[in-house]
C-alpha cells in the first residue's frame, strides 16, 4: 500500500488536524461506502490511530458480526455496538469507522455525536452494489433480493445519515482523492 502521506497534501492534513483538535473523526454510511478503507487512510494522513468498530466488536465478543446477528439478533447486536462505540469515543483524537447501522441506532448516534465529528460517505446504489455483491458477509443482505434490500436501506437510512457534520460523496475514484476530499471538508468545517 502506498504511503498516503506522500500523495496527500501535508498542509491540508495539518489544517484538518488543527480543526479536529482532540476530537475523533467518525465515518458513517452504508455498507460498501468505503468507511474502513478511507478511514484508515485518513487516519494515516492525520497521524492518528484508526479503529474499525465492527472489528472491535468482533474482538471483544470473540464472534463474527454475522454470528452475533444469528445468535443474538439485531437488537442485542446494536446494544453491544453502542457500548463499544461509547468506549472507543471516550478519548481522541482517532478515526473510527462504524458499521452501516450504528448511526441509525439512537443510542449509538448520541455517543457518536458527542464523541466526534461525523463524516457521511454518501454513495449511490450502483456504486454500493458493485462493492458489496462480491462477498456473502453482510447479514442484512441475506435476503431474496439483496439489491432491493440495499435500496430499501438507503431510503430508510440516508435521511438519518444526513444529520452528519460533513458529507463526502463516495464514488469510484482513487482512494487518495477521497482522502483529500475528506481532509478538505474537515479543514473547512467550523469547530462546534
Amino acid at each position: 500500500m502506498n504511503d498516503v502521506t506522500e500523495t496527500v497534501s501535508a498542509t491540508l492534513a495539518e489544517r484538518a488536524k488543527r480543526t479536529l483538535g482532540k476530537r475523533n473523526l467518525v465515518f458513517i454510511g452504508l455498507m460498501g461506502a468505503g468507511k474502513s478503507a478511507i478511514g484508515r487512510l485518513t487516519a494515516q494522513a492525520l497521524g492518528v490511530p484508526f479503529v474499525d468498530s465492527d472489528h472491535e466488536i468482533e474482538r471483544v465478543s470473540r464472534m463474527t458480526i454475522g454470528d452475533l446477528f444469528a445468535t443474538y439478533g439485531e437488537e442485542e447486536f446494536r446494544a453491544l455496538e453502542a457500548r463499544v462505540l461509547k468506549r472507543l469515543l471516550r478519548s481522541g483524537p482517532r478515526v473510527v469507522s462504524t458499521g452501516g447501522g450504528a448511526y441509525i441506532n439512537e443510542r449509538s448516534r448520541r455517543h457518536i455525536k458527542k464523541g466526534g465529528v461525523t463524516v457521511w460517505l454518501n454513495a449511490e446504489l450502483d456504486v454500493l452494489w458493485e462493492r458489496v455483491n462480491k462477498r456473502d458477509t453482510r447479514p442484512l443482505l441475506k435476503t431474496e433480493n439483496p439489491k432491493q434490500t440495499l435500496e430499501n436501506l438507503m431510503r430508510a437510512r440516508y435521511p438519518i445519515y444526513a444529520e452528519a457534520d460533513l458529507t463526502v460523496l463516495s464514488r469510484d475514484v482513487k482512494k487518495e482523492a477521497m482522502v483529500e476530499e475528506v481532509l478538505a471538508a474537515i479543514a473547512d468545517h467550523k469547530k462546534a
